[in-house]
C-alpha cells in the first residue's frame, strides 16, 4: 500500500486524488491517499454561496461542455444526470463601447452591420489575412499579436475584454503561447487566423457531409454548464467519491526529503509522511513548501504572479431593472475608464440563481490592470459599482441583496516566458523523485484544463508506482 498526499482541496488536488484511485485501481496498485487542505472548507475557488434566496458563485460558475475532461469526471462521479446548462440567451455576450452596449457578432452579417468595430476597423480586421505569420520564435504578448494582426481597434474593443474576462488580464503583459495556444497554433500551421478559419470551415463542412460530429472552426464553443446547487456540487461530489481521507485545516507549510519518500510539515506543528507528495496548491503557496529542498524550483513558483480581484453580487426586485437582461451580461474595454471589468447577468445564465421575481448581478473589479481596487473598502466598492450600474445599465436604485467577496490572489497570469518557467519547473523535478505538480498556475485556468492537468498527473503517478515494483 502506497501512501500518497495531494496538498490542496480545491478541484484540481480532489479531482487529481479520484484519477489516482481510479487509475491505480485499473492497473491493480494498492494506493492511501490523503488530501490536506489549509481552510476549513473544501473546493478552493469554487465555492456556491446561498443567501436569502439567491445562489451566489465566490468564484467560477461552470465549465465548458465542449471539452470531454469535466464531464467525464461527472460521469465516474455518478453525477452527468444533475448537470444542468445555461439558458439559450446566454449565448448573447455585450461589450459596452462609447455609451451603449453591443452584442458580440455570432456570424459575419452581425459583423458588418455591427457599430462596435469602425469601418477602418473592419477593413483592418479582413486584412488579416495578408499579414506574414511570425517565424522568430519569440514568446508574444497577446498584445502584441493582436495589434500586429487585428489592429489595435480590435485589441481595445475585443482581445482585452475578452483576456479580462477570462484571465482578469493584461493583455500587454500575457503570453500568447501560453495563454491562447490554439491560436499560436492557428498562424503558425496555416498562416493566419482568417486562413485557418476558411480551411477548417472546408474540412467541417466535407466531415458534416460524412457523417462525423466535429467541433466548431471558429473556436472551441460549447454551453456554459454547471448544476442546480452551483459549481460546487462538482467538488462535493468528488470529496464523497474518494476513499481515502480529506483533511481541512491542515495547512501544509514545508517538506523534506525523508528516507526515500516525503515528509510534509504542517501548520500545528505535526508532520506526516509520504511515498509521493502532489501539489496542488497555488504557485505562491508551493514557493514556500518547496524552498527547503530545491530553491532554484521554489524561485520558478514565485515568479508566477496572481492579478486580485473583487466580486460583487447584487440582487433586485426584476421591475426595479428597466434594462433588459436577454444575454450573458457584457464586458468593458479599459478605454472606458469604468471602475468595473464588467457584469454577468448570472439570473438570466442559469435558473434558481435569485428569488422569484428577482434578478441577480454579478460584477467583476481589479484585474492585472487595476490591482489596487482589491484596498478599496466596502463603502467604495459599492458606490464604485453602483456608478457604473447606473451608466451603462440605467440602475439608480440600491440593492436588495449585496455581497461582496475578495479574492487577494484570483487568477494566475501567464506572463511572457510562462511556458519556460513550466518546462523548467519539469526539470526540477526529475532530480525529486516522488514529487509532482499541478493546478492552475502552471496548466491552464479553465476548471477543464484544472482537471484535464489532473488526469495527466494521475497518469505519471501511477506509471511511477508500476515503475518501481
Amino acid at each position: 500500500m502506497t501512501r500518497i498526499i495531494i496538498i490542496g482541496a480545491g478541484i484540481s488536488g480532489l479531482s487529481t486524488a479520484h484519477a489516482i484511485e481510479r487509475l491505480a485501481a485499473q492497473a491493480g496498485v494498492e494506493v492511501e491517499t490523503e488530501v490536506l487542505e489549509r481552510d476549513q472548507r473544501t473546493g478552493g475557488k469554487i465555492w456556491s454561496i446561498k443567501e436569502e434566496g439567491y445562489l451566489c458563485e465566490w468564484g467560477p460558475n461552470g465549465f465548458l461542455d465542449s471539452k470531454p475532461m469535466t464531464l467525464e469526471l461527472c460521469d465516474h462521479l455518478g453525477i452527468r444526470g444533475d448537470l444542468e446548462r445555461s439558458n439559450d440567451n446566454a449565448r448573447k455576450r455585450f461589450i459596452y463601447s462609447e455609451g451603449t452596449l453591443h452584442q458580440l457578432p455570432e456570424n459575419g452579417p452581425m459583423f458588418l452591420k455591427s457599430q462596435l468595430i469602425s469601418w477602418p476597423g473592419k477593413l483592418r480586421l479582413a486584412g488579416e489575412i495578408v499579414v506574414p505569420k511570425r517565424t522568430d520564435g519569440a514568446d508574444e504578448t497577446l498584445a502584441e499579436f493582436a495589434r500586429r494582426r487585428l489592429g489595435s481597434e480590435a485589441l481595445d474593443k475585443l482581445i482585452g475584454p475578452m483576456v479580462s474576462g477570462i484571465f482578469a488580464g493584461d493583455p500587454e503583459n500575457m503570453s500568447l503561447r501560453s495563454c491562447f495556444p490554439r491560436i499560436h497554433e492557428l498562424e503558425q500551421e496555416y498562416g493566419g487566423l482568417l486562413r485557418a478559419m476558411i480551411k477548417l470551415g472546408k474540412q467541417k463542412k466535407a466531415e458534416i457531409k460524412a457523417g462525423k460530429q466535429v467541433a466548431s472552426a471558429a473556436g472551441p464553443g460549447g454551453v456554459l454548464t454547471s448544476f442546480v446547487e452551483g459549481i460546487q456540487a462538482l467538488t462535493d461530489a468528488t470529496v464523497e467519491g474518494l476513499q481515502g481521507q480529506v483533511r481541512t485545516d491542515a495547512a501544509a507549510t514545508g517538506l523534506q526529503r525523508v528516507d526515500g519518500g516525503w515528509q510534509v510539515e504542517l501548520a500545528d506543528g505535526s508532520t506526516t509522511d509520504a511515498e509521493i507528495v502532489v501539489s496542488a496548491a497555488p504557485a505562491h503557496v508551493l514557493t514556500k513548501l518547496v524552498r527547503p529542498v530545491d530553491p532554484e524550483l521554489a524561485d520558478l513558483c514565485a515568479a508566477i504572479p496572481y492579478a486580485p480581484m473583487n466580486v460583487v453580487c447584487f440582487g433586485y426586485e426584476r421591475d426595479r431593472i428597466n434594462h433588459d437582461l436577454d444575454g450573458f451580461g457584457y464586458l468593458i474595454p479599459k478605454r472606458e475608464g469604468c471602475n468595473i471589468l464588467g457584469t454577468l447577468w448570472d439570473s438570466s445564465i442559469f435558473p434558481e440563481r435569485a428569488p422569484e421575481g428577482h434578478v441577480l448581478l454579478r460584477s467583476m473589479m481589479g484585474g492585472a490592470t487595476n490591482p489596487k481596487a482589491i484596498e478599496l473598502s466596502d463603502e467604495e466598492i459599492l458606490k464604485r459599482s453602483l456608478f457604473d450600474l447606473q451608466k451603462i445599465m440605467g440602475i439608480k436604485e440600491e440593492p436588495d441583496f449585496l455581497r461582496i467577496f475578495r479574492h487577494q490572489r484570483a487568477i494566475p497570469q501567464y506572463v511572457p516566458g510562462h511556458a519556460r518557467r513550466v518546462a523548467a519547473t519539469r526539470e526540477r523535478l526529475e532530480a525529486l523523485p516522488g514529487l509532482f505538480l499541478t493546478g492552475n498556475a502552471f496548466f491552464g485556468v479553465g476548471l477543464n484544463d484544472c482537471v484535464n492537468a489532473s488526469n495527466q498527473v494521475g497518469e505519471r503517478v501511477v506509471d511511477f508506482l508500476q515503475e518501481r515494483t
